[in-house]
């Protein structure tokens, strides 16, 4: 789907009303794949902001982590995690403590690099695809690996 940048908002909100309902046995994690400069992080602030988090979102490249309480809470999400593997590599040992955040229910996890978490993707992850059209135009695709 072609997306340009004014429509990111609208496209996150609906992401948002598509989120699970109900508790999972571990987190949700959503995979955004794409170059740098994309707009995975710039999605992951519109999520945000559909959300209800105020909070500033930014780039977590150097934190690695970013966890954001949502302050009216998306059943069944409490929080938002927002994780940028760029740095790590899938041989990495969890220093991140990836094993505890997708293990609680609560979270939502939106992974920039899903490929490089400690241990790799896992199979099933709903991945969502950006690739650069234009300045200010993305296609943008959803796909389960």
């Amino acid at each position: 789907m072609k997306v340009t940048l004014e429509e990111l908002p609208e496209y996150a909100r609906k992401f948002v009303e598509g989120l699970p309902k109900h508790h999972r046995q571990g987190a949700y994690i959503v995979g955004l794949c794409g170059e740098l400069g994309a707009g995975k992080t710039a999605f992951t602030k519109e999520v945000a902001k559909a959300l209800g988090i105020e909070s500033a979102v930014t780039s977590p490249t150097f934190p690695i982590v970013q966890v954001y309480p949502m302050p009216i809470p998306h059943p069944p999400f409490k929080k938002l995690v927002h994780v940028d593997a760029y740095r790590l590599e899938s041989a990495d040992t969890d220093t991140v403590g990836w094993k505890e955040y997708i293990g609680e229910p609560e979270n939502l996890i939106l992974v920039e690099w899903p490929e490089r978490v400690p241990g790799g993707m896992q199979p099933g992850l709903h991945c969502l695809d950006f690739e650069v059209l234009s300045e200010n135009e993305r296609e943008l695709r959803e796909r389960i690996v």
